[in-house]
């Protein structure tokens, strides 16, 4: 296994998946190991790590896919399992799959039982440069995301990017907008290097030392900062918005990825950022050009404000009744705490349809 980054959680690229998770959970009882997956990870990834003696068939553990199923029935499933099969404070769970049950599994196991170790095997894009990584778990509640949950931090995380062969064009275009993300947090040749990469048709090999890069973005964040108080909330850029856009489909039946909705919440809060913190427009532009030719656009009209902006109110990040964000003056600046008022909000939006 490849150190990727020593922090709470030990990341490792993996080498050799079976034996890297041998080495990994070797001492753990078997009896005691849990996996779960989701009903796409178990058809596609499982195959990958299925023979190991240390994890039994009859603890296995397959929630419905989907973030539209992360919810608490499908976190009671798990709970249920764990108590009806043996599981005890000793026990394992490993969570083989993309970020909906990297983040549900770490919420079971932190709360069984007051907290039982687990280890993230994230399968997607998405969720090895995001979700399986920073300690955030949690599940969706009454429509509003991540409502619900805990700081916890994996005993590990085990990727292996070849498991993106698994996805389509989609969800690997998902996955790239957190590193977008990264890219404009950090530092412009970060950013110079990721608006230049060809995501479309991808080529995996060539992608892998930017995922490394930016796992590492993240955790250095997260290092800093374990529990959000301070700078670790620069990796709340374009979520505040980006939650609503996805909150607000998910409730109207158009789900969209969660990558697509960070994209275009990050140009809504690019602009906030233009406004109040003196972001270059041109660059906004620059970026939209980037992000309009992978992600198309978001279908939402003006008569859709006021549902968006009530989602924001349920942001986690506000505080006082006030809804907060984190924007840039430039690339790799970052600016925290800014506070936004609900008319410059729907200017915000009302400029990212006019783009």
């Amino acid at each position: 296994m490849q150190v990727i980054e020593e922090s709470e959680s030990k990341v490792y690229g993996a080498e050799d998946l079976k034996q890297d998770l041998t080495d990994l959970i070797k001492k753990y009882s078997r009896g005691k190991v849990f996996l779960l997956c989701d009903t796409g990870s178990y058809k596609h990834c499982y195959p990958k790590v299925k023979g190991l003696e240390a994890i039994d068939e009859n603890n296995i553990i397959c929630i419905e896919e989907g973030d539209q199923n992360k919810t608490i029935d499908a976190i009671s499933k798990v709970w249920h399992f764990l108590s009806t099969n043996g599981a005890d404070r000793k026990s394992l769970l490993i969570n083989l799959a993309g970020g909906m049950p990297c983040d549900l599994g770490g919420f079971a196991a932190s709360t069984f039982k007051r907290g039982i170790d687990f280890i993230n095997i994230p399968t997607t894009l998405l969720s090895q440069v995001d979700a399986s990584v920073g300690g955030k778990t949690g599940i969706n509640f009454h429509s509003l995301k991540n409502e619900i949950g805990v700081f916890q931090h994996a005993t590990a995380v085990l990727v292996d990017t070849d498991f993106t062969k698994t996805q389509d064009q989609e969800n690997i275009s998902s996955g790239f907008a957190e590193m977008i993300k990264h890219a404009l947090i950090y530092s412009e040749d970060t950013w110079n290097d990721i608006k230049s990469f060809p995501i479309i048709d991808v080529d995996l090999k060539a992608l892998k030392p930017l995922v490394i890069r930016s796992i590492n973005i993240k955790e250095s964040f997260v290092k800093a900062d374990p529990t959000e108080q301070n700078v670790r909330k620069s990796l709340n850029f374009g979520h505040t918005i980006g939650h609503a856009f996805e909150s607000f489909c998910m409730k109207n039946n158009k789900a969209i990825l969660h990558g697509y909705a960070v994209a275009y919440g990050m140009l809504a809060e690019l602009y906030l950022g233009y406004k109040k913190c003196g972001f270059p427009m041109e660059t906004i532009k620059e970026i939209n050009s980037v992000i309009e030719k992978i992600y198309g656009k978001l279908d939402i009209t003006m008569d859709d404000f006021d549902d968006l902006f009530y989602l924001m109110t349920h942001d986690k990040k506000n505080e006082k009744n006030q809804i907060n964000f984190t924007l840039l003056s430039t690339i790799g600046e970052i600016k925290i705490n800014q506070i936004c008022t609900k008319e410059e909000i729907y200017e915000a939006i009302e400029f990212y349809l006019d783009l």
